[in-house]
């Protein structure tokens, strides 16, 4: 990985249609748990190098929503045979282990980074890339466009008079399809947009 690689990250997490858990607590990124972790390695022109969806076990509420299986396409099947988040993150902890200093993750908005934080507090895991500075990607299109109110990943698409390629809500899907957004930033912009790495004690 050189200077101009960035992560982009999109994940998929356990949902119900009445926007609350099986304990009737209206969920949050405090009980919801993320069943994929769509990513996408890119330079900030817009090459895709690399693209992996890790798919994972959840523990909490291990039955899939018929919501959320329709939603994201994701199958009870598919999670049951998948590692635990902390299996994953491990996992994605090799696959990223040669970064550069300068290396910089992305997604589009902060929920997932904010998502990530509270399931590796609760899981007691350590992801790498959130040692290193975060890109609200949205944030950066939006300041690059003037778009302030239609700024959905389809919305920013059909901005640019692109077609969604995929599965929407497919984590690795949506992560390819903001790839495809990134000729379009002002990386100018970059520096002042970036969250510093998370502050937050984790587990080693």
């Amino acid at each position: 990985m050189n200077d101009q690689t960035l992560l982009i990250v999109d994940l998929e997490a356990t949902c119900w249609g009445s926007r609350h858990a099986p304990d009737r607590t209206p969920q949050s990124i405090h009980n919801m748990e993320i069943i994929e972790l769509g990513c996408v390695l890119a330079s900030r022109p817009g090459e895709v190098l690399d693209a992996r969806s890790f798919l994972v076990r959840p523990t909490r509420n291990p039955l899939l929503s018929d919501f959320c299986t329709e939603l994201t396409s994701i199958t009870q099947s598919m999670v049951d045979a998948a590692p635990t988040f902390p299996e994953v993150i491990q996992t994605m902890n090799l696959w990223l282990a040669d970064l550069s200093s300068e290396f910089v993750w992305c997604s589009w908005g902060n929920y997932d980074r904010l998502h990530i934080e509270a399931q590796s507090q609760l899981d007691g895991v350590k992801p790498a890339m959130l040692t290193y500075p975060h890109l609200n990607l949205k944030r950066i299109w939006r300041r690059t466009t003037g778009q302030k109110k239609k700024n959905g990943l389809a919305h920013a698409l059909a901005f640019h008079e692109l077609a969604f390629e995929g599965a929407h809500h497919r984590g690795v899907d949506d992560a390819r399809n903001i790839s495809r957004l990134l000729p379009f930033m002002d990386w100018s912009l970059e520096r002042e947009l970036q969250t510093p790495p998370s502050q937050f004690p984790l587990n080693q």
